[in-house]
């Protein structure tokens, strides 16, 4: 039974993480709004500050990812020393740091289109 449970619990926090995820952007960005209204109608003048550009998001998420990886990664390096199939582990890091390189590869395309659209005009 207890295989079961752990089952269950595994299978709920993979579906229901994300969702969870989800459902607070989505709530935040919903205040936001009613927050953003609320005060124009009080009369305030609010500075509509814009969501990050396409390159800011692929920078953060290059970072995000590479980090994670690193550490990850560092840490089962520390776990071989006392757990000999740890360092199989390892080699798991390497997805999020591929996607890492390209997140960070694709703000570096990014900012280079948009250097080059800058200089033709």
């Amino acid at each position: 039974m207890d295989g079961n449970i752990v089952g269950l619990v595994a299978v709920m926090l993979i579906f229901g993480m994300p969702l969870a995820a989800m459902y607070t952007y989505y709530r935040v960005r919903k205040l936001r709004m009613e927050e953003r209204l609320a005060a124009i109608a009080r009369g305030a003048n609010i500075a509509m500050e814009p969501d990050l550009s396409e390159a800011a998001r692929s920078r953060r998420w290059g970072i995000l990812l590479v980090a994670i990886s690193l550490g990850y990664m560092a840490m089962m390096a520390i776990l071989a020393h006392s757990v000999p199939d740890a360092r199989e582990g390892i080699a798991i890091g390497i997805v999020p740091i591929a996607a890492g390189l390209g997140c960070l590869l694709d703000f570096a395309l990014i900012r280079r289109d948009l250097k080059a659209a800058a200089g033709n005009h």
